[in-house]
C-alpha cells in the first residue's frame, strides 16, 4: 500500500464515483511509484461491490486514457493476472478536487471579523464576506434548473409499475443521486421501463416497491446491459463498415449493395475517400 499514490488519486477528479472507487482500490495495492498492482477484475468487483461489466469497462477506460498501464502478468490459480501501474504523471494532470486559493491581496488589518468594506493600503476594498458567514445570503438554484431535474426524475419514476409506487420523495432523491453519478436520464428511464415490462406478468407481491428498487440500485444491472449492448452494436457496425470499405477499395461487384447512407457513413469515418467512391461506381 502506498499513501503517496492513494493521496495523489484522492486529490483528483476521475469523472464519477464509480471510477474514483475503482482507482482508489487499485491505488491501495500500488507501490510508491504506482507500479506492482496485480489483482483480478473479480477481486476488484468483490471488494468494491460493483458490477462485473462496470469494473471491466472502467479498467478499459483507464487503459485507453493512459491512467493505467499494463506492465506484465503473474500466474495464478485461474491462469494469469495482469499487472498494472498507475501513471502518476497522467493522474496529476486531472482536475484537482480542492478549490483553488483566491488571492485577495494583503490589507492593513489581515484578519477581519466582518465583510471587508474599508479601504486597504493599496486603496482596494478588502475581501467580501466569506460564504460560510452567518449573514451571507446564498442564491437559490434557478427555477429552470430545478424544473429540468424534476421533469427528468418524474419521467423516470412514471415508467415504474404504478401499483408498486411508494415513497416518492425517496425515489426522486435516489434518481437524482444516480444522475449526479453520470447516469443519463434516458438510460435510467429505459432501465425502469425494461423492469416494468419484465415484471408485467408477475403477481403483485413479486414486484419490488419503487423506493426499495431505487435504494438497492436494481437499475444498475439494466444500465450496464444497455452500455454492453451499445458497445457490441458499435463493434459490429465498425466491422461492417470495414468490410464495406474493403469492397470499395477492391472495386468489388458487391459494391452495388452499398446504400447511400452507408457511403456517407464511410466518408464520415474516413475509411474511404471520394475518389475511391467514384472509382467503385458509387454516388454520394
Amino acid at each position: 500500500m502506498s499513501w503517496r499514490v492513494a493521496n495523489t488519486c484522492a486529490e483528483r477528479k476521475f469523472g464519477s464515483a464509480t471510477r474514483k472507487q475503482i482507482i482508489m482500490f487499485l491505488a491501495d495495492k500500488a507501490s510508491d511509484d504506482g507500479s506492482g498492482i496485480w489483482c483480478s477484475k473479480g477481486t476488484i468487483q468483490r471488494h468494491t461491490e460493483l458490477g462485473e461489466t462496470t469494473v471491466k469497462r472502467t479498467v478499459r477506460e483507464f487503459l485507453k486514457e493512459g491512467i493505467l498501464v499494463e506492465t506484465g502478468a503473474r500466474t495464478c490459480k485461474n491462469g494469469f493476472t495482469v499487472v498494472y501501474r498507475i501513471d502518476l504523471t497522467k493522474v496529476e494532470t486531472l482536475e484537482p478536487t480542492l478549490e483553488p486559493e483566491i488571492e485577495t491581496g494583503s490589507t492593513a488589518a489581515p484578519v477581519q471579523s466582518g465583510p471587508g468594506t474599508g479601504a486597504t493600503v493599496a486603496g482596494v476594498p478588502g475581501p467580501p464576506r466569506p460564504p460560510n458567514h452567518p449573514k451571507t445570503i446564498h442564491k437559490p438554484p434557478t427555477r429552470r434548473r430545478e424544473v429540468a431535474v424534476d421533469e427528468d426524475a418524474g419521467k423516470i419514476l412514471a415508467a415504474y409499475p404504478p401499483d408498486r409506487l411508494r415513497g416518492k420523495a425517496v425515489c426522486i432523491a435516489q434518481i437524482e443521486e444516480a444522475m449526479k453519478e453520470g447516469i443519463e436520464p434516458e438510460d435510467l428511464r429505459q432501465a425502469v421501463q425494461v423492469y416494468a415490462t419484465e415484471s408485467a406478468g408477475f403477481t403483485r407481491s413479486k414486484v419490488c416497491f419503487s423506493d426499495n428498487w431505487f435504494q438497492s440500485r436494481r437499475w444498475q444491472a439494466y444500465v450496464e446491459k444497455q452500455a454492453e449492448d451499445r458497445e457490441k452494436t458499435a463493434t459490429l457496425q465498425a466491422d461492417h463498415h470495414a468490410r464495406l470499405a474493403c469492397w470499395i477499395s477492391d472495386r468489388s461487384p458487391m459494391c452495388k449493395h452499398i446504400t447511400g447512407s452507408q457511403v456517407r457513413a464511410l466518408l464520415a469515418s474516413k475509411l474511404v475517400t471520394e475518389v475511391q467512391i467514384h472509382a467503385a461506381g458509387l454516388r454520394l
